[in-house]
C-alpha cells in the first residue's frame, strides 16, 4: 500500500501542478475578452479568432482542470446526504462510483476523442468561420482532459481504499475548514508579510 500511495501522492502532485497553471488561462479568457470588447467598440475592429481562441481557453479550463477539481473534492455533490453516513459507507459509496463510473468515463471518453483529433490533426481541419483558428488543439483537449482525470481517479481510488484498509485518513472528512476559509487565511496571512516587509 505504501507504495501505491506514493504513486497517489505523484499523480497528485502533476494534477495541482496543471490545476495551478490552468487558473491562468481563466486570467488569459478575461483579459482578450476585455481586450477584444474594446477594440470592437473603439475602432470596430474584430475577428473570429478572438472569439474562437476565449473558447478553446474556457474548454482548457474546464477539459484539464477536471482532474485538479476532484483532487480538491471541488466537484458537485450531495453534501446534505452524505453528511448524514458514516465515512466508511461515504468512502465505499465513492469506490463504486469511481470503478463503475468514472474509470469507464473517462475510457470511453479518451478512445472515441483520439480519433477526432486524430482526424482534425492530420487533416488541418480549420473553423467554418472566417478568421477561425485550427481545430485541432480544442478536439485534443478531450482525450487529454479525460486521460487526467482518469488518473486522478486512480490516485482517488487508492486514497479511499488507504483509508477503508486503516493506511491512511480520510479525505472526504469535511470537519475542517473549508477551500474557502482555508483560502481567505492564506490571503491574510500573505497581506500582513506584504504589510510587515513594507514597515520594516
Amino acid at each position: 500500500m505504501s507504495l501505491l500511495l506514493k504513486l497517489s501522492r505523484f499523480i497528485d502532485g502533476i494534477s495541482s501542478l496543471i490545476g495551478k497553471v490552468v487558473m491562468w488561462l481563466i486570467l488569459a479568457a478575461t483579459l482578450i475578452s476585455a481586450g477584444n470588447a474594446v477594440i470592437r467598440k473603439s475602432f470596430s475592429i474584430s475577428s473570429n479568432a478572438w472569439l474562437e481562441i476565449q473558447w478553446y481557453l474556457f474548454a482548457a479550463v474546464f477539459m484539464l482542470g477536471g482532474g485538479y477539481a476532484f483532487l480538491r473534492n471541488a466537484h458537485v455533490r450531495i453534501d446534505f446526504i452524505s453528511s448524514r453516513l458514516s465515512p466508511r459507507t461515504r468512502n465505499w459509496i465513492d469506490v463504486a462510483g469511481i470503478i463503475v463510473f468514472l474509470l469507464p468515463l473517462c475510457y470511453f471518453m479518451v478512445t472515441l476523442g483520439w480519433p477526432l483529433f486524430e482526424r482534425a490533426w492530420i487533416s488541418g481541419e480549420m473553423s467554418s468561420n472566417s478568421g477561425g483558428l485550427i481545430r485541432w488543439p480544442v478536439y485534443g483537449m478531450i482525450p487529454l482532459g479525460f486521460a487526467l482525470l482518469f488518473v486522478q481517479g486512480i490516485s482517488e481510488l487508492i486514497k479511499r481504499i488507504a483509508f477503508l484498509t486503516g493506511h491512511g485518513p480520510d479525505v472526504l472528512d469535511h470537519s475542517g475548514p473549508s477551500e474557502t476559509e482555508l483560502l481567505a487565511k492564506e490571503i491574510e496571512a500573505q497581506e500582513k508579510a506584504r504589510k510587515a516587509g513594507a514597515q520594516s
